[in-house]
C-alpha cells in the first residue's frame, strides 16, 4: 500500500473577536501557495477539514461553523504607510471553495497580534508599554484598518479585563478603526436608495436596505418576515425552511445590489453579501442566559453568514450596522428610532454590541468615513498544521 507523507506548515490557531481561525506568514506556505490559485485553495481547504459532507470538519482544524471555519495569511505590506497585509479566506464547510469575496471583521482584530509576533512589523513602531498602532491593508476589500494593540514590557498583551458577548471569557481590549469602509467600488448605497422594494418571488415584495460598509449586507425588517428580531440560532438554524428563505433573499439582493448577474451564481458566493433582519429594541434572553432589555440597546439585529444565523455578530456587519444607524432613513436607523446618531448598541443573540460610525454626504451621496468598536484576540496555539503532502 501507497502513502504520501505529510507536510508541515508554520501556523498560529488565534481568537479574534468571535470567531477562530487559522493564521499564517505568507512565506512559511508552500511555495506554490504564495500566489492565488487551486494550489493554495486546496491546502486551505485541507487544513480546514473541507470539504466535508458531514459537516463536522472532523480532519481539520476548522469547527464547523461559519466562525470557526477561516484562514488568514498575512504579510509585511507592500502598500505605503502601512505594516501588514491582510488577505482573508472563508473556507466553505461542505462544498470545495475558498470565498475571497470579504473581510473578517472580527478575526481583524487578531491581525495586529500576529504580525508583532511574527515579526511583520518594524520594532520600532512597537513601544515598550502601552498601545502599537498597527496600520493593516485588507486586500481582500481593499482598505485600510487600524488596530490599536496594547503591548505590556515590549510584548503583546493578550489578557485582561475586557468583555465582549459571545467570548466566554475576558481579555486585553483592542480597538479596530474601519477606514472608510465602503466595501467595493461605486456608491455605498448601489442601488441609489437608502430603501429599496425587493422583489423575491414565493416571498414578495420587502421594504430593503442594501448597503456596501465593512462588507455588502442586506437588511429587511423582522416582522416583515415573521420573526422578533430576538431569535436565538437554534430557533432559525433548526429550520430549514427558513434557511432557505434566508438563502433567496439573498440571492435576490445579491443581483440588486450588483454583485452577481443571476440568482444561481449565489451558491458560489457565500460569504458575501450578508443577510441581516432588524427590530426596535425589545426585552430578550440572550443564548448565555443574561437578560437584554430595552435599556441596553437600540435596537435587535440578527444575521446570518455563510447559510447559518450567527451565534452573534459578524464584526464585517457589525459595521454596515453602525454605518447604516448612522444614515437617517434607513431600515436599521429606522428600527433604532430614527434620527441623526455616531453610534449604536444592538442585540444580538450572544448579548449586546456597541460600534461607532461616521457618515456623510458628498458630491449628492452618502459615504462612511469611519467606524470603530471593540474586540479581543488571544493566540490558542502556535506549531505547525500537518497535510497529505498530495492534496494540492
Amino acid at each position: 500500500m501507497s502513502s504520501v507523507p505529510q507536510i508541515k506548515i508554520p501556523a498560529t490557531y488565534m481568537r479574534g473577536g468571535t470567531s477562530k481561525g487559522v493564521f499564517f506568514s505568507l512565506t512559511d506556505l508552500p511555495e506554490v501557495a504564495q500566489v492565488p490559485g487551486e494550489a493554495r485553495d486546496k491546502i486551505l481547504q485541507r487544513v480546514i477539514g473541507s470539504p466535508d459532507p458531514y459537516g463536522a470538519q472532523i480532519d481539520g482544524m476548522g469547527g464547523a461553523t461559519s466562525s470557526t471555519s477561516k484562514t488568514v495569511i498575512l504579510a509585511k505590506s507592500e502598500q505605503p504607510d502601512h505594516d501588514v497585509d491582510y488577505l482573508f479566506g472563508q473556507v466553505s464547510i461542505d462544498k470545495a471553495f475558498v470565498d475571497w469575496s470579504g473581510n473578517c471583521g472580527n478575526l481583524t482584530a487578531a491581525v495586529g497580534a500576529f504580525a508583532i509576533n511574527n515579526g511583520l512589523v518594524d520594532a520600532e513602531r512597537i513601544p515598550e508599554n502601552g498601545i502599537a498602532v498597527i496600520r493593516i491593508w485588507q486586500k481582500n476589500i481593499q482598505k485600510t484598518i487600524i488596530a490599536h494593540v496594547p503591548i505590556t514590557n515590549g510584548l503583546v498583551q493578550e489578557t485582561g479585563d475586557f468583555e465582549l458577548d459571545g467570548v466566554t471569557f475576558p481579555a486585553a481590549e483592542v480597538e479596530i478603526e474601519f477606514m472608510d469602509p465602503a466595501d467595493g467600488e461605486g456608491s455605498m448605497f448601489p442601488t441609489g436608495n437608502l430603501v429599496d422594494d425587493l422583489e423575491v418571488p414565493g416571498i414578495g415584495t420587502l421594504k430593503a436596505t442594501m448597503i456596501n460598509s465593512g462588507i455588502p449586507t442586506i437588511f429587511v425588517n423582522a416582522e416583515a418576515i415573521g420573526y422578533t428580531g430576538t431569535e436565538l440560532r437554534d430557533q432559525i438554524n433548526s429550520d430549514p425552511k427558513a434557511l432557505e428563505m434566508f438563502e433567496t433573499l439573498r440571492a435576490y439582493g445579491a443581483v440588486k445590489m450588483g454583485l452577481i448577474k443571476d440568482i444561481s451564481e449565489a451558491a458560489g458566493r457565500q460569504h458575501t453579501p450578508k443577510i441581516a433582519f432588524v427590530a426596535p429594541a425589545t426585552d430578550y434572553t440572550a443564548s448565555s442566559g443574561a437578560k437584554v432589555t430595552t435599556d441596553d440597546i437600540d435596537l435587535c439585529v440578527r444575521a446570518l453568514s455563510m447559510g447559518k444565523l450567527h451565534h452573534a455578530m459578524m464584526g464585517t456587519a457589525a459595521v454596515a450596522i453602525g454605518t447604516a444607524a448612522a444614515i437617517p432613513g434607513t431600515l436599521v436607523n429606522l428600527a433604532a428610532g430614527g434620527g441623526e446618531r455616531n453610534a449604536v448598541r444592538f442585540g444580538h443573540p450572544s448579548g449586546t454590541l456597541r460600534v461607532g460610525a461616521e457618515a456623510e454626504v458628498r458630491d449628492g451621496e452618502w459615504t462612511a468615513t469611519k467606524a470603530i468598536m471593540s474586540r479581543s484576540a488571544r493566540r490558542l496555539m502556535e506549531g505547525v498544521v500537518y497535510i497529505p503532502g498530495d492534496c494540492f
